[in-house]
Order: C-alpha cells, then sequence, then structure tokens
C-alpha cells in the first residue's frame, strides 16, 4: 500500500503538459495559456505551421490540445472552416490518435467552430470523421459581446464540466447559434452531450430569450462534448474569466463583501475551473 501512494504522489508530482495552437488569426492564445498555468499545467503556445512542421514530435509530448479562440483565416469561407481543413490534412492522424490515447481535447469558440468542422465533434459512436453539427450567424445577424449564465449538465461525462452546476463567463462571437437536424439534437441531449446550456440569472434554461441566449442556438445549446467526455466545445470563453477582476461587476461585488466585514476569496475566475477539470483528470488516468 505504501509503495502504491508513493506512485500516486510521484505521478501528480509529474507536469501536466498542454498545447495551444495559435497563428492565422487566432487571439485568445495568451489568456489560455496563462489560465492553463493558473491551474497548474505546464502550457505552451505554438504556431500550427510549427506542429505541422515537426512531424516526428506533433502532439504526442502534451495531453491536453487546446482549439482557441479567435477569428481564424478572418472566418474566410465560414468560421473554423478553413482551420479545420487544414488541420484535418496535415494533423489528422495524429489527432485521432491523440484522442484514442485518451488525451483531452477543447475547443473554445473559433476552436469549437474547428472542431465541429473536422467532425471531432458531436463524435457519435466514438466516430470522429463525420460532420453532424454546424455554427452559423447569431439571430440578431450581429457579432455580440456579452457576459451570460450558463448551466451545467450534471449527467454530462464532460471531463471539463465536473462538480460545477452554473458559472457566468463571456460571450464574443458572431458565429455561435447551433443547429442540427432533429435526429442529431436529440441524440446529443439523450447522451447527455450537452455539457452547457444558457440560462437566466437563476440558473433556470434560457428558452431561446434574448438576451440570455445570445445568438438563438437550438435548445440553448452553448457546449457539447463527444460520448467519452474527452472532447469538449464552448461558444463563451473561460480563459477570459481568470481573474475576478475580469467581471465587469467586480467593484460591485467586492464594496458588498466589504460593506459586510468580508474580502474576496479568491483571486481567480470561475473560467478557470474547467481547465483545473482537465489538468485533475490527466493526473488522475496517470496518462502523465
Amino acid at each position: 500500500m505504501t509503495q502504491v501512494n508513493n506512485n500516486n504522489n510521484r505521478s501528480q508530482e509529474r507536469p501536466v503538459r498542454a498545447l495551444v495552437l495559435t497563428g492565422y488569426g487566432l487571439n485568445c492564445d495568451y489568456e489560455t495559456d496563462y489560465s492553463l498555468r493558473l491551474a497548474a499545467a505546464q502550457s505552451r503556445r505554438i504556431h500550427i505551421n510549427e506542429i505541422i512542421a515537426d512531424a516526428k514530435a506533433g502532439l504526442s509530448d502534451y495531453h491536453i490540445l487546446v482549439f482557441g479562440g479567435g477569428f481564424s483565416w478572418a472566418d474566410d469561407h465560414g468560421a473554423g472552416v478553413l482551420m479545420a481543413t487544414k488541420l484535418r490534412r496535415h494533423l489528422g492522424d495524429q489527432i485521432r490518435r491523440f484522442v484514442e490515447d485518451g488525451r483531452l481535447v477543447i475547443g473554445i469558440c473559433n476552436g469549437f467552430q474547428c472542431l465541429v468542422n473536422m467532425g471531432l465533434l458531436p463524435g457519435f459512436d466514438y466516430v470522429y470523421e463525420e460532420r453532424r453539427v454546424a455554427l452559423t450567424y447569431n439571430d440578431s445577424g450581429n457579432f455580440i459581446d456579452t457576459w451570460i449564465n450558463l448551466r451545467i449538465n450534471q449527467d454530462s461525462p464532460c471531463v471539463f464540466t465536473k462538480g460545477i452546476k452554473t458559472m457566468e463567463l463571456p460571450v464574443r462571437h458572431g458565429q455561435g447559434k447551433i443547429v442540427a437536424d432533429d435526429d442529431t439534437i436529440n441524440a446529443l441531449f439523450s447522451n447527455n452531450q450537452v455539457a452547457m446550456q444558457y440560462a437566466d440569472e437563476r440558473g433556470d434554461q434560457a428558452m431561446r430569450a434574448w438576451p440570455m441566449n445570445p445568438n438563438g442556438s437550438i435548445r440553448d445549446i452553448a457546449g457539447i462534448c463527444d460520448k467519452s467526455g474527452r472532447i469538449f466545445g464552448l461558444m463563451p470563453h473561460p480563459e477570459a474569466f481568470n481573474h475576478y477582476t475580469n467581471h465587469p461587476d467586480w467593484t460591485r461585488k467586492k464594496e458588498g463583501l466589504m460593506r459586510q466585514g468580508k474580502t474576496i476569496e479568491t483571486e481567480e475566475g470561475d473560467g478557470i475551473k474547467i481547465f483545473k477539470n482537465a489538468v485533475d483528470y490527466i493526473r488522475a488516468t496517470a496518462l502523465t
């Protein structure tokens, strides 16, 4: 028993390595890298071309692969379309092996758009080459930049959302509306692959009411995972809530606590919980 505990302790000391893709208009890589470091991951920002060029190293050194937010290729031909095409052509086999090895993939905003275009999501029956979901223009027809409330599906296998019931995160996108045929939507819900939905301040489903649902997404879907729960895509930006002062009401909250003789319990923003869940999962599965 002592030997097992020592092994567990050593396993937890080993670094959890995360790769954040950069380049071609992706613009959330610094915040994402910083958030992963706060979550105790060893994170690196690497240009897409560098990964493609170094075929020998590839993705094998990493445990978490991040498709971050931004406007890759200026959303030409559709949000995330060209990035998905380039990555599928040059790294498709490596990414599939990465997933098969039990590692984690997260796509945030533009990264989510890329994942659905590649077919990595929804990944029904562990098939990662079939496109079943699309992310299209917001019902408003406009780019939206605001904070929204989310309700988390407690029955979802999603690794990244474990133990989280509600949270508030910012969204900033022009093409965030999730659409699919009825069979696909029903399958997502029956499999508990809908990990998060847009909600009101009480945590009740938004029922597609604007602005709680900022884009008109079907059944208020804000994020989905594959059947294993190890591939996760979401439109809100957890990396943009890495510190409590990121929130627009932080001064009001701080003043309210001061009047009660209290202080801010932690400086970390709620978005870090998503990255910590990923790091904890890798350590628990001894992939390090």
